[in-house]
């Protein structure tokens, strides 16, 4: 609920209120983190035994790096760390600020494919496993699919084409094999991007 919600019940100045909750209520000018929030903040005692690190964006497509507790399921709580940007010795900087024994605490940090993220992760949790994001594996090989389809696909025009001038030469009909949906060869590869990546069971 926002505080120009609260505007409309309660008969309020909501601007006016909004600004008093930041400055007074809130605690925000008192805050130990203040002076270093728009670069990073950390929060230690949110350190779990199953880490995530990841990159995101929030506005303006500034990049942002999260590392937060999996075990949290991303509630109260959740988050270790964000820092501004993706360098990886800024990140390590910040967690590194971490003493070393919590850091050494941490026995497993899923992270994606990216090198930097890899090098954020042996050097501020040494001894954790690196768990690659599944999503990640995902589209490599969805990507791998699709190459390979796009490649028959290709192959299936180029057999068409031939079979086609072929038929010319002999003043016959072309008439391409169509499998029981109706398809050609062509056109089920065509059509198929979805299909490949379709449940069984739907």
């Amino acid at each position: 609920m926002t505080c120009r919600t609260l505007e409309e019940f309660y008969h309020i100045d909501g601007h006016t209120f909004e600004k008093q909750y930041k400055e007074v209520l809130s605690g925000y000018r008192n805050w130990e983190q203040l002076s270093h929030a728009d670069d990073w903040m950390l929060f230690p005692e949110n350190l779990g035994s199953r880490l995530a690190i990841d990159e995101t964006s929030l506005s303006n497509g500034e990049l942002y790096t999260f590392v937060t507790n999996r075990d949290a399921c991303t509630k109260e709580c959740s988050l270790v760390a964000v820092v501004a940007g993706t360098k990886s010795e800024d990140v390590i900087a910040v967690l590194q600020r971490i003493d070393e024994e919590s850091r050494y605490t941490v026995k497993e940090v899923t992270l994606d494919l990216s090198d930097s993220m890899r090098k954020i992760v042996r050097t501020a949790f040494p001894k954790a496993s690196r768990v690659i994001d599944r999503f990640h594996i995902q589209k490599l090989a969805c990507d791998a699919v699709q190459e390979l389809r796009i490649k028959h696909r290709w192959d299936a025009i180029q057999q068409a084409n031939e079979e086609m001038e072929e038929a010319k030469q002999k003043n016959e009909d072309y008439l391409p094999y169509r499998y029981s949906n109706g398809d050609t060869r062509r056109e089920l590869l065509i059509r198929s991007r979805y299909l490949l990546f379709k449940s069984a069971d739907k």
